[in-house]
C-alpha cells in the first residue's frame, strides 16, 4: 500500500485500515506458529503497512491540533 493512497484516506477509514492489518498480521503469526507459513513474504509487508498508517494518522493528529 503507498503513502498517497493513504493520506487520502479519512481517519475512519486508516482505522478500520489498522484493524485489518493487525488482524492479519495476527493470522500469519498463528500461520509462523503452526509451521504453515504459505507467503512469508508478507510478515514485513504488513509490519511496514502498519507503520505507514500509525505515521499518516499521527499526521493528521497533528495537523488537527496544531
Amino acid at each position: 500500500m503507498k503513502a498517497n493512497e493513504l493520506r487520502n484516506m479519512s481517519t475512519e477509514e486508516l482505522q478500520a485500515k489498522l484493524k485489518s492489518l493487525k488482524e492479519e498480521q495476527y493470522k500469519l503469526t498463528l500461520q509462523r506458529y503452526g509451521g504453515n507459513v504459505e507467503k512469508p513474504h508478507l510478515f514485513s509487508a504488513v509490519k511496514k503497512d502498519i507503520a505507514r498508517v500509525l505515521t499518516i494518522l499521527q499526521d493528521k493528529k497533528e495537523k488537527k491540533n496544531g
